[in-house]
């Protein structure tokens, strides 16, 4: 099959050629061939546009102008016969000087002349049939193909011989070999697309994984990004449909409980990659504002048996899907071989596929546009349209309502339409606490408050606030929080090192205090230094875990370090003072406690245990009392646990303390990031398989609430795992 601006191209009574005109709907039949036609092309220009069939007896090169004309004036239409007895073609290429045609037949690759019959070059090298070829466009003389090469290894699994396939890189002026790559997969190499815009190939095999290697020449051909489009197309459909939940109001803490979940007797199926091809996503969307935020990326058509897909290459994730099962008008459900226009016209694109059981082709119109509206128009951020934000916008804690607090204090300011809090909590339980009696003993006083009943509003702004106090107290928070210069470059070389203990020690986490003057340092021999920041003097030496130090936090206020270690404890510190301020001992915890960090600036405590994290509420207090000098004044208490799904260990968790954010980010070992948002005190959002491996980082931007940045600039955050590159995210759009 064969696609190009209005025409496609199919082959009638297997010898005979088909050209249909979508836009005059009329067929144009063209005979030369005596034996079926295997394989069909389009030339790379519109005029004169040409065509070439091949069979195993003979190629022929067809100029549709011609052929039309001769047609009009009642005359058999005939063809360039360019080679012959060539043997079984499979794909058929031409130049984009449209002068000369790569066929591929049997294990060889032949240059072709398209002006007459002449081997121009003669490609011998593989040693299976060869499947794809593409001609390189900005480097002269160059054909990327790929084939079923089978390499064969010494090994039986499963009593199944492995194959593995690679792909060759050819001049083709002076028929040498270029490059030759290594082992890529264990099955056949079926579609190849070269990418102008980023240097690059992309090719696909028969199981429906992608590889993208780079042709800058000083990158030596090196892979750039593997994709498993199973997995992918998964992710995606549920994705949907969590998202269509949410939408509804559903939670979501059941349905992330059927992910990759299959019917019971159902059987998995390969994913053949059949054709990949570019596609114009942000010509379909001209039309549109804020449909994505950026237009520098490439997007492509992936071709499989079962639907087309989408793929976005900045971050390699499905944009959308079309499944031809979705559709009752379309009888074909599993496609042989399918074909796409290069370029849409009036927003739409032409495709053509093959049944894979019989002898039917089917002809589809596809509005890219509609298609992509229709499964985003869920999730994507238009208008006043509600999405998930670091920042928040609401002012409730509707889960904290049925635990033993009591407000006692809180200020407010709104900067930019945006509120940002103050609020001080304390439990009840703690001692000074007020109790429920009168403190007067008027007769005529105003009420004040504390036989009430409890507020269930825990923040309610104040915006009478006048513009001098705000200007005021915004002024005096940026001379508290250095933020780094923009118009300096980014640190590319160390200035100082310094060696903390005599005997090598390994140091499992470093922090700098929000003003960037003091450094913490959390280390294997169960002690925690602190550093001023030119790494000149140690300021303070805190010692008292019984095991290495695996995570240090520091509060927004710079006065307490919070502190979690291997042997299942919690301790907090005073920057002050070289006694704790606070220990939670391992009775509270069944396992080592990891990512300890302050939260919702300085309120609550937040720490994983497990597969699961505490959020915690205290009360700091480094006085002692001189007859219970040993006793601990500070107390702290569990507001409640958020278990992570179908996670067996919380790999990573982040969220931000120098503003006010309802939005928790983890990461578990089974590769799945979760957003909890402790607002509504459930989980949000899952994203499954978010890297290959388990996630070890995750950072978010936790600048000053008063920065210049744009309010969207909050809601990106980085992830990284072993072995991996570094993913950027948009939590509004989960991708």
């Amino acid at each position: 099959l064969a696609c190009s601006h209005h025409h496609c191209a199919f082959p009638v009574s297997r010898n005979e050629l088909c050209v249909w005109n979508t836009a005059t709907a009329q067929p144009l039949y063209l005979l030369g061939h005596h034996y079926s036609i295997s394989a069909l092309s389009f030339g790379s220009k519109i005029n004169p546009l040409l065509v070439c069939s091949a069979s195993q007896e003979r190629v022929i090169v067809w100029n549709l102008d011609e052929c039309t004309q001769k047609v009009q004036e009642g005359f058999t239409p005939r063809g360039i016969v360019i080679g012959t007895l060539l043997g079984m073609v499979l794909h058929i290429r031409f130049s984009p000087d449209d002068q000369q045609v790569a066929i591929c037949a049997g294990n060889q690759i032949y240059i072709l002349s398209a002006k007459n019959e002449a081997v121009l070059a003669e490609l011998d090298g593989h040693l299976a049939p060869v499947t794809a070829a593409e001609f390189c466009t900005w480097e002269k003389s160059m054909l990327i193909s790929v084939s079923e090469d089978r390499t064969f290894k010494a090994r039986k699994l499963w009593n199944t011989f492995f194959f593995f396939f690679n792909l060759k890189v050819w001049d083709y002026s002076t028929s040498q070999l270029i490059y030759q790559s290594g082992i890529i997969t264990g099955f056949p190499l079926l579609s190849l697309l070269v990418d102008e815009e980023n240097k690059q190939i992309i090719t696909g095999c028969a199981e429906g994984q992608l590889w993208i290697f780079s042709l800058i020449s000083d990158h030596n051909y090196r892979c750039v990004a593997h994709i498993d489009l199973k997995k992918e197309q998964e992710k995606f459909c549920n994705k949907v449909v969590l998202l269509t939940f949410l939408g509804e109001g559903q939670n979501n803490s059941k349905l992330s409980r059927t992910d990759n979940m299959r019917p019971e007797g159902s059987v998995e199926a390969s994913l053949p990659i059949l054709l990949i091809e570019h596609c114009d996503f942000f010509l379909c969307f001209h039309d549109e504002e804020n449909t994505y935020s950026s237009q520098n990326t490439s997007y492509f058509w992936i071709g499989t048996s079962t639907g087309l897909l989408i793929i976005n290459l900045a971050n390699f994730e499905l944009e959308a899907y079309l499944s031809y099962r979705d559709y009752s008008d379309l009888s074909i459900w599993i496609a042989r071989s399918c074909a796409l226009t290069r370029k849409a016209a009036n927003g739409k694109v032409l495709c053509l596929i093959a049944s894979m059981f019989e002898d039917m082709i089917a002809v589809l119109e596809v509005n890219l546009a509609a298609l992509v509206r229709t499964q985003h128009s869920d999730f994507l951020p238009c208008g006043n349209e509600k999405s998930l934000s670091v920042i928040a916008s609401s002012y409730i804690f509707p889960f904290l309502s049925n635990h033993n607090f009591t407000v006692i204090g809180h200020k407010c300011v709104m900067l930019k339409k945006t509120f940002y809090y103050k609020c001080n909590y304390f439990p009840t339980g703690v001692k000074n606490a007020v109790k429920d009696k009168p403190l007067v003993f008027h007769n005529k006083i105003k009420s004040s408050g504390y036989t009430a009943a409890p507020r269930m509003v825990m923040f309610s702004p104040n915006t009478n606030l006048k513009k001098k106090e705000v200007s005021k107290w915004k002024t005096s928070c940026k001379c508290k929080n250095k933020e780094y210069p923009l118009e300096s470059c980014p640190p590319i070389k160390y200035e100082r090192e310094i060696s903390v203990t005599c005997k090598p020690t390994p140091i499992f986490c470093v922090q700098y205090s929000g003003d960037g003057e003091l450094l913490a340092c959390g280390q294997a021999d169960k002690t925690v230094l602190i550093f001023n920041s030119n790494l000149t003097d140690v300021h303070n030496v805190f010692s008292g875990h019984d095991g290495a130090v695996n995570s240090v936090g520091w509060s927004n206020d710079r006065k307490w370090l919070v502190s979690a270690s291997e042997d299942r404890t919690l301790r907090v510190w005073s920057v002050c003072n070289k006694e704790p301020a606070l220990i939670l001992g391992k009775e509270k915890f069944h396992k080592a406690v990891r990512f300890a960090q302050f939260y919702f600036i300085d309120t609550f405590v937040l720490l994983c245990c497990g597969a699961e994290f505490h959020l915690l509420r205290s009360h700091l207090d480094t006085t002692k009392d001189d007859l219970k000098r040993y006793k601990q004044r500070s107390v702290c208490k569990l507001v409640q646990k958020f278990p992570m799904t179908s996670a067996m260990e919380i790999t990573s968790l982040s969220a931000v303390n120098e503003f006010y954010s309802y939005i928790v980010l983890t990461a578990g070992s089974n590769r799945a990031l979760e957003v909890f948002d402790l607002n509504a005190g459930c989980s949000t959002a899952v994203i499954q398989e978010a890297h290959v491996r388990s996630v070890h980082q995750i950072c978010q931007n936790k600048g000053s609430s008063f920065s210049t940045q744009q309010p969207e600039a909050y809601n990106l955050f980085l992830t990284t795992a072993a072995g991996e590159g570094i993913k950027l995210w948009d939590l509004r759009t989960l991708r």
